[in-house]
């Protein structure tokens, strides 16, 4: 094996750790595969003679890839992100988990964590899941945001904190979470108001992210408060029929594909008993991109 195979070799050990940094960090799958593809090619530029930690290396260059990417993502995307909007989700059956998907399901990381890191500044970001998530010392963050030590330790202690007071509560228990969502698909079924008012936490919020194209009872939207949400669910009861429950980044949630054509994926957070919050993606070409599993398509 040569030195160049030996390289490619050591990179593809790494993959699924970086691929998990880079997604924290983006929240789209595609975008996170070309974080990582990028730091391949510049690794295959480099000398990497005097590099004593090939990981620690290459988990700081694709922080530094994703950091640029985040500050040049208003400029790159047609439609800027709205409060609605959900970040790709990690869909797999209930039953098992693709070896390659679970890295990205390490530490649980949810839809809700991943939509409150997308209202942080992105060197806010970098620091936060560097660090917090995977333990990288402030000494080698701070060169990849171009701040000192301390002024990117508190970076991260301003993120941690908007983190923690924004993350709706949650229970992770899957048996509670699937018994909450299981209520929920019920009573849509039913049409029973009352029922989903019941399962439903009463300053419970909604986003449904239908993409820029869509219109009408299908647009993009967040939603507030039981009555509101409970009144939404009821105008796509007719759809529930073809709710399948998988998993979705690790937690309870549904794959609704009528025909077999996906329409939406969906999860919600869940504390004592009840919702109290749920996320929907329904853009028809995100859909697309997704790796879905059969079953529930």
């Amino acid at each position: 094996m040569d030195d160049e195979e030996l390289l490619a070799e050591r990179f593809q050990e790494q993959r699924g750790h970086l691929r998990a940094v880079a997604y924290r960090m983006l929240g789209s799958l595609s975008e996170a595969e070309d974080a990582v593809q990028e730091a391949w090619l510049r690794l295959s530029r480099s000398d990497m003679t005097q590099v004593r930690n090939l990981g620690g290396w290459l988990t700081t260059v694709v922080g530094r890839i994703c950091l640029d990417m985040l500050r040049s993502r208003g400029s790159r995307r047609e439609e800027p992100i709205t409060e609605a909007f959900v970040p790709d989700p990690v869909v797999t059956p209930l039953e098992r988990v693709d070896p390659e998907q679970e890295a990205l399901l390490a530490d649980s990381v949810g839809l809700a964590l991943l939509v409150v890191l997308e209202t942080l500044d992105p060197a806010e970001r970098l620091a936060f899941v560097l660090h917090d998530m995977f333990a990288v010392p402030f000494d080698d963050i701070a060169p990849v945001v171009g701040r000192t030590s301390a002024t990117t330790r508190q970076l991260a202690s301003r993120a941690r904190r908007r983190v923690h007071s924004a993350q709706p509560a949650d229970d992770p228990d899957p048996g509670r979470q699937r018994e909450a969502v299981e209520a929920f698909l019920a009573a849509s079924r039913a049409g029973d108001f009352e029922a989903l008012l019941a399962v439903l936490d009463p300053d419970v919020v909604l986003r449904a992210d239908s993409g820029p194209l869509a219109t009408g009872l299908a647009a993009s939207k967040v939603l507030h408060g039981a009555r509101t949400v409970a009144k939404g669910a009821f105008m796509f009861r007719q759809y529930s029929p073809y709710a399948r429950l998988v998993l979705v980044n690790g937690a309870i949630g549904v794959v609704t594909a009528p025909e077999g054509r996906p329409m939406s994926v969906m999860t919600a957070t869940v504390a004592n008993g009840r919702i109290t919050a749920i996320y929907i993606l329904s853009d028809p070409e995100r859909l697309k991109r997704l790796d879905l599993p059969e079953a529930a398509a």
